[in-house]
């Protein structure tokens, strides 16, 4: 069976945002690790992969150093450093959409997701599509991750979060480009985890 990274001829790319402080958190989410042990940024990488995106990357900020040992090795995974991470959540996704081959789709999620299954990541993904995708899951009424942007939305996003990266512009730009929503609500909740409750550091 062809994977899903390869059909309709395009390659999805993962994209884990994990760049920011998280003062919430009391720590950096990078280097947050689940009540067993596993890193949260390995459990993005892993979600990704068994969806259906045939390489990651993992876009780093707060404690970079540190927060590398936390991504899995391997030859489809790339690290990222956002170097102006501080200036708000756009800079950290200009980086990783950046850091894109010009026909890559990206599908994009957070690193505070540490319970996201493969499964909506593979609804998200669904078969084939155009140059032009642009859908992400939604639960219930509520917008949430993986989003996934074609490469013909990708200038369009980056305008608009590089615009203003302190703002949380990129649901916004979502709204007026005219997203698609997948209804993932009967395989997860879609809660992320801004405080350490059920984590480990």
């Amino acid at each position: 069976m062809t994977p899903v990274a390869e059909q309709g001829r395009r390659r999805v790319v993962g994209v884990v945002l994990a760049a920011g402080a998280g003062t919430r958190m009391g720590t950096p989410k990078a280097l947050v690790r689940s009540p067993d042990g596993v890193p949260w940024p390995t459990l993005a990488v892993d979600a990704l992969r068994a969806g259906g995106c045939g390489e990651v990357v993992v876009v780093l900020g707060a404690a970079a150093d540190r927060a590398r040992t936390h991504v899995p090795i391997a030859p489809d995974v790339r690290v990222v450093v956002a170097a102006d991470w501080a200036a708000g959540p756009g800079a950290s996704l200009a980086a990783g959409l950046r850091a894109l081959g010009d026909a890559d789709t990206a599908c994009i999620t957070l690193v505070d997701l540490p319970t996201l299954p493969a499964a909506v990541v593979r609804r998200v993904l669904g078969p084939g599509s155009d140059r032009d995708v642009l859908r992400r899951a939604v639960f219930g009424e509520r917008p949430g991750h993986p989003v996934l942007v074609g490469p013909d939305h990708r200038a369009g996003l980056l305008a608009a979060v590089t615009a203003d990266p302190a703002d949380r512009s990129a649901g916004a730009w979502l709204g007026r480009a005219g997203v698609t929503g997948v209804d993932c609500a009967d395989l997860w909740d879609g809660t992320d985890r801004d405080r350490p409750h059920g984590a480990t550091r």
